[in-house]
């Protein structure tokens, strides 16, 4: 084989693999980097001893509008009691759509 196949190989691979992303909305943040976003927020005015986040999207409706969006959860123990508190998570922006106690 000459290099020029092999590289040619590799743009198309790229090109590919990049308009695949691209396709399939790529544009989501991953659920490790929506949990770090959320217990990020909540730290100050809770203290977080555990989390979890389940690893698929979700669609949601929240006042007539869908999005996308990660389920989980924190426990956090304030005072001798742990409390676990729910949220949901838009899944593009990483914003808290929800956070129950």
């Amino acid at each position: 084989m000459k290099a020029r196949n092999i590289l040619l190989g590799v743009g198309i691979g790229f090109l590919a693999g990049y308009a695949l992303k691209e396709y399939t909305g790529g544009d989501q943040i991953s659920p490790e980097k929506a949990l770090k976003n959320v217990k990020e927020n909540v730290k100050g005015q809770v203290p977080v001893n555990g989390s979890w986040i389940h690893m698929t999207t979700e669609n949601y409706t929240k006042d007539d509008l869908n999005y996308k969006v990660y389920r989980g959860g924190i426990s956090s123990t304030k005072d001798g009691e742990t409390k676990q508190l729910d949220f949901v998570v838009d899944a593009k922006t990483g914003t808290i759509l929800e956070l129950t106690s």
